[in-house]
């Protein structure tokens, strides 16, 4: 018989030749280790060395579990399970019964199914239900061990089993079926004696385990055939239905993340799968809540993680049956835990940033589309830009326009988009194309406007005569719904569940000790003063990259238009004139906004095919001779013909007049006391020459507005390093120019003598699933190639200029790979899309730290 050492406290076994009965919570002290305890009586160890309540419990280790099959050690272990409840299996006034489960040393699936209700026999399971309140809760479940038992370690043939299961719908006459069976086929009743009992589930289990389908699982998952499994026993206590029971919860509220258990409560005898939909919420059950608070939280801070465990509760006291680290906790839960303890100080700030990845950052920052698996895939294309949307299809700009000013979801279906459907995309709640890349016209566009967009979507046919759109076989109509997933590129029938974008407030404050950790600055490519605003609030630390060329979107385009188009030098002055204007004010609202930040300003760099108008189209306004002069400077290649600093060359006074236009708008913010760090950026140079040329207009410029105003404004000159051949005359650029942005966009299109609108959506899904890429060198700056580009350029420039800035404003500067890459090059800063810049943020200081840790490790070493 067991005893009770009266100066500790431990419980020791009584004598069983060849077997070690490990009661919870001794399995470490006896230097056991999960192989013999397997992963459920570690966790039971661990919980007992916090000090929580846990059910009572034994634990057979692997190596001697079959000798629970035998009848002494199954009678000794009833017997010391009884002790350590202080109550008896059989006790008809505080019952107890018995549940044998088992675990592997790790994560297995096919488990042999837990055996509870050992102990009950046809005397005593009246008695036993009248304690519970609800007869079908015991029967219920003793009648699936009665069966497991009958098949397993008393032979029956499973197929009598079923039939005689099909032939009894009710729980008692199910159990009374199963009991005659065996009798009937054993020539003996099923035993009556918990020990017994007990012995038989132990074989049962052990049969189950060694059962050809369990080796075929166990080959499945790689493991050895001859795995072996540790057995538990624990005290299933017996009490009022309305004061015990058994349930789950988890450590933190799913959708707010913050500490507060939530869970499921069952009544009656725990079972292996309740019925669906049958559970209570945790609150139902008095005190549930305050019962588990300490559990859950002590848990949480020596995990270091959300918890989930399953629990008992009978007569008012709780005991934990399970406990282990949340199986894909909801991402809010993991951020607020990670501040949690890093305030309680049991994690480092640093270590707590380290927890959360750049991509769940985006994760939390955009609208997810929640999907059940039913869903009707129509196509998928480029990921463009983060983010889900459902809507009613617009195949123009002015429907969408339409259809968003009575209140209507729209996501704008289009082939591409040009400057002209800047309004449309902005009344849409998402965009879909089917050409350009993740470089394109739509793609920015959406990503600096937080709209979700997929481009490049492979068979999409837009048919504006019927109002049809036809992806393969499908044919929607303008107005069917859709939904879209910006950040997988999947396209949806029908309208789906879209989860509401709300990261906790816990992430601004982890991103702020992010902030302490990176080194890498970070800002935001922002065209106007609601997008720097909305930047800023998200932790920009200033504008990378204006694109002065966006600014003639929309109503804004016939005045670039009137400039390339002018009939003769007195008409294009006039229209100078006028562009000047428009674009002081727009600087003005671009500057303030951006405070007393730095802002780099890209003088116009976009391909004439985005500004010229379409033949025939109004934009010409009837006017022949000026259809006639779009006609001659349509071109052939675009994206490598007239534009950027090739522009400024042919029309000399338009980058005076852009830049004019700046210098005044600086003087008049300044004379309200912000002063912006400003710096003046040159696009698409390739030869010193022109950079040079260039500077000159923007410095006569700089002194035309400092004898107009009385203001001399401080700015920096720079170049966009987009071409190969300036990357590699970058020591003789940097002698004109004061910082660098590396333009990585064009730099890898001309790298790789790819179209970026053309290629991603054909050569590169092939180039990829061929294996010849991991990742489209749009989203992912190649380091081998482009990358080299750029550290050569760096090396170069800072040979003849030490102190030049140099930073990456294409759209690599939001991907953290490649953030990674630029902060190991040491550039200054990377800029990208207002909703990117928390995932830069964090992805910066990932690369700190494990630049650091890298540090430290050879140091060690």
């Amino acid at each position: 018989m067991s005893v009770t050492d009266g100066t500790t406290g431990v419980v020791t076994q009584p004598e069983a030749p060849g077997l070690a009965l490990v009661p919870y919570g001794q399995g470490r002290i006896r230097g056991l280790d999960a192989d013999e305890l397997g992963a459920h009586g570690i966790a039971m160890d661990r919980l007992v060395a916090l000090g929580l309540p846990v059910v009572p419990g034994l634990t057979v280790p692997a190596g001697s579990a079959g000798s629970l099959g035998e009848p002494g050690t199954a009678r000794a272990a009833v017997e010391l399970v009884g002790q350590m409840s202080g109550r008896r299996v059989g006790d008809a006034t505080r019952p107890l019964l018995l549940r044998l489960s088992a675990s592997a040393p790790g994560e297995v699936a096919g488990l042999p199914p837990d055996l509870p209700c050992i102990g009950v026999t046809p005397d005593n399971a009246g008695d036993l239900c009248a304690v519970i309140g609800r007869a079908e809760a015991l029967d219920e479940v003793w009648a699936g061990t009665v069966r497991m038992i009958a098949e397993y370690a008393l032979g029956v043939p499973a197929a009598l089993l079923d039939d005689a299961l099909l032939d009894a719908p009710e729980p008692r006459a199910r159990v009374e079926a199963l009991l005659s069976l065996v009798t009937r086929h054993t020539g003996r009743p099923y035993p009556d004696d918990p020990a017994e009992q007990l012995a038989l589930a132990a074989r049962a289990v052990l049969a189950r385990w060694d059962s050809p389908r369990a080796r075929r699982s166990r080959r499945a998952q790689k493991l050895p055939a001859e795995l072996g499994i540790a057995l538990h026993v624990q005290a299933l206590r017996i009490g009022p239905a309305d004061r015990s029971g058994y349930g789950t919860a988890v450590s933190r509220h799913p959708e707010t993340g913050r500490f507060a258990p939530q869970g499921s409560f069952f009544r009656g005898v725990r079972r292996s799968a309740p019925p669906p939909h049958t559970g209570e919420a945790l609150e139902r059950l008095t005190g549930g809540t305050t019962l588990l608070e300490h559990s859950l939280l002590t848990l949480e801070r020596h995990l270091h993680a959300p918890v989930s465990v399953d629990f008992e509760v009978r007569d008012g006291e709780i005991s934990l049956l399970a406990a282990s680290v949340q199986s894909r906790p909801p991402l809010r839960a993991s951020v607020c835990l990670a501040v949690d303890l890093a305030r309680d100080g049991i994690l480092g700030k640093e270590e707590a940033v380290r927890r959360i990845g750049p991509a769940q950052v985006q994760e939390l920052l955009h609208p997810q589309l929640r999907l059940t698996g039913g869903e009707e895939l129509l196509v998928r294309g480029l990921p463009a830009s983060p983010g889900a949307a459902a809507g009613r299809i617009a195949l123009s700009s002015e429907r969408a326009l339409e259809l968003g000013a009575e209140g209507t979801p729209v996501v704008l279906v289009t082939h591409e988009t040009t400057p002209a459907d800047v309004p449309g995309m902005l009344a849409s709640a998402a965009v879909l194309t089917g050409t350009g890349g993740i470089a394109s016209h739509a793609a920015v566009v959406a990503r600096g406007a937080g709209k979700p967009a997929v481009c490049g979507a492979a068979g999409l046919r837009v048919d504006m005569a019927t109002g049809t759109v036809r992806i393969g076989d499908r044919v929607l109509h303008e107005g069917d719904p859709v939904s879209l997933d910006g950040r997988t590129g999947a396209v949806y029938a029908g309208t789906l569940s879209v989860s509401v974008a709300g990261p906790p407030p816990e992430l601004s404050t982890l991103l702020e000790w992010a902030d302490g950790a990176r080194r890498l600055g970070v800002r935001v490519n922002a065209d106007t003063a609601a997008e720097v605003s909305t930047a800023v609030a998200l932790g920009a630390e200033g504008v990378g990259l204006c694109r002065t060329e966006h600014q003639f979107l929309g109503d804004r385009l016939p005045l670039i238009r009137s400039v390339i188009l002018a009939a003769d030098p007195a008409a294009r002055d006039e229209a100078l004139i006028a562009l000047e204007r428009a674009q002081h004010e727009d600087f003005k609202a671009l500057l303030a906004a951006v405070g007393d930040r730095p802002v780099t300003v890209r003088l116009l760099d976009a391909p004439l095919h985005e500004f010229l108008p379409a033949p025939g189209e109004a934009g010409a306004a009837g006017d022949t001779a000026a259809e006639q002069r779009a006609a001659a400077l349509r071109e052939a290649n675009p994206m490598l013909g007239l534009r950027g600093v090739r522009l400024a060359m042919l029309h000399e006074r338009l980058y005076p007049a852009q830049a004019e236009a700046l210098f005044s708008a600086w003087a008049d913010v300044a004379a309200t006391g912000v002063t912006p760090q400003l710096e003046v950026m040159i696009p698409l140079v390739s030869l010193p020459e022109e950079l040079e040329a260039a500077a000159g207009f923007v410095r006569a410029a700089a002194e035309t507005v400092a004898a107009r105003t009385g203001v001399e404004v401080p700015y920096r000159l720079g170049t966009m390093i987009e071409t190969p051949r300036a990357a590699l005359l970058a020591a003789e650029l940097a002698e004109h120019a004061e910082f660098f942005s590396f333009g990585t966009n064009d730099l890898t299109q001309l790298t790789y003598g790819f179209s970026r609108d053309d290629v991603e959506r054909q050569v590169l899904t092939s180039y990829q699933e061929r294996g010849f890429l991991t990742a489209s060198p749009f989203a992912r700056l190649d380091p081998h190639g482009v990358g080299a580009l750029i550290a050569l350029a760096v090396e170069r420039a800072r040979s003849v200029r030490p102190d030049i800035k140099l930073g990456v404003c294409g759209e690599h500067g939001g991907d953290p790979e490649s953030i990674a890459f630029c902060d190991g090059l040491g550039l200054d800063y990377v800029s990208c899309s207002a909703h990117r810049v928390p995932v830069a943020r964090m992805a910066a200081a990932h690369s700190a730290l494990r630049a650091r840790g890298s540090d430290e490790n050879g140091t060690t070493a």
